[in-house]
């Protein structure tokens, strides 16, 4: 009897190993599985971030494309009125009326959309270069200078074509003549 005890309790201490071993080849598996599913999760994350962050890529360089495309609009429109104030000067030059009122007209007429095509410039940034300041050779440019006995040397005496500043950048020089 002695003897069946021992097989006994070495068939259970077997027993008992061999469900240790199996959990323990269950455990990493199971772990193993765990891992490869956040592993996957992962993978799917990052996808999707990669996907959405070239989605946001794409529309962020149609907007700049499209605000490129259409950054003059406001300017655009605002010249418009200018454009129909000229047409309108063609047509009343067209009129039957006596040459003197007609050039009285055409005059006013064209003083009127200059002033509305400088107000509309003015309103995007663009102004003339003052000739009431001292010469600056960054937005003048000495075409002749001359001797004036009533002006001080490097005083603007005449000039000869206006300058235009696009905010504080130079468009175009104005072509002065200065004093010695």
């Amino acid at each position: 009897m002695a003897n069946e005890k021992n097989n006994e309790n070495i068939e259970n201490e077997e027993n008992i190993d061999s469900q240790e071993r199996e959990a323990q080849s269950q455990e990493p598996q199971n772990e193993l599985e765990v891992l490869e599913q956040e592993l996957n999760e992962c993978k799917d994350k990052y996808a999707r971030v990669h996907a959405d962050f070239d989605n946001i890529k794409k529309r962020l360089e149609r907007e700049k494309y499209t605000a490129v495309e259409y950054a003059n609009e406001k300017f655009a429109k605002d010249m418009i009125p200018v454009v129909d104030s000229l047409q309108m000067a063609l047509k009343s030059a067209e009129a039957d009326a006596p040459a003197e009122e007609l050039i009285e007209k055409l005059k006013e007429g064209i003083e009127l959309t200059l002033k509305q095509f400088m107000t509309a410039l003015e309103k995007h940034g663009v102004t003339r270069v003052s000739h009431d300041e001292p010469f600056d050779p960054n937005i003048h440019n000495a075409v002749q200078s001359v001797d004036h006995p009533e002006i001080e040397s490097g005083q603007i005496v005449e000039t000869f074509q206006t300058g235009y500043k696009y905010k504080e950048r130079p468009l175009r020089e104005a072509m002065v003549v200065v004093a010695n």
